[in-house]
């Protein structure tokens, strides 16, 4: 439980920080975010379609605000949609294995201040946090691929 708790702070402090996003969509901290016109559970659906038309595989979604629901607790709604392309994470984690801790990608749907935001680490954080050489085509892929994803789910 206090595991649990933790976790759910530590989203909390997450969704917080994303809320620094500048206005082409980078954060300070490392994320590309982006404003959905449709509701949390929508947004979600149609990034998990958009992956799948992709040829990607979406793994899991993660409904946080049922997570809070179930001890009790409340959350405004955010969802974590996990997905990914071997084809993309593998030259990735060739270079660097414990990129395997950010991969499969990772996009988070919330709200926050009557919107709904989708937010993902910037691949170009992930080559700085994990130095990773000789995978720049695949972190490219990876940068426009999630563009048109997120843009895809935000219509």
């Amino acid at each position: 439980m206090k595991t649990m708790l933790m976790g759910l702070a530590s989203l909390a402090m997450v969704v917080a920080g994303s809320a620094t996003a500048q206005a082409d969509g980078h954060a300070k901290d490392g994320w590309i975010t982006q404003e959905s016109a449709n509701s949390v559970s929508v947004t979600a659906d149609k990034l998990a379609a958009a992956v799948e038309k992709a040829g990607a595989k979406v793994f899991a979604r993660v409904d946080h605000q049922a997570g809070a629901k179930s001890i009790g607790d409340e959350l405004p709604g955010a969802t974590l949609v996990i997905f990914g392309n071997p084809k993309i994470g593998t030259p990735i984690m060739k270079s660097n294995i414990k990129a395997g801790l950010d991969l499969p990608i990772r996009v988070l749907i919330w709200e926050e201040g009557g919107k709904t935001m989708l937010g993902t680490t910037d691949p170009d954080a992930l080559k700085e946090r994990y130095s990773i050489e000789g995978a720049d085509k695949a972190l490219m892929t990876m940068k426009g691929a999630l563009g048109k994803l997120m843009g895809a789910a935000a219509k």
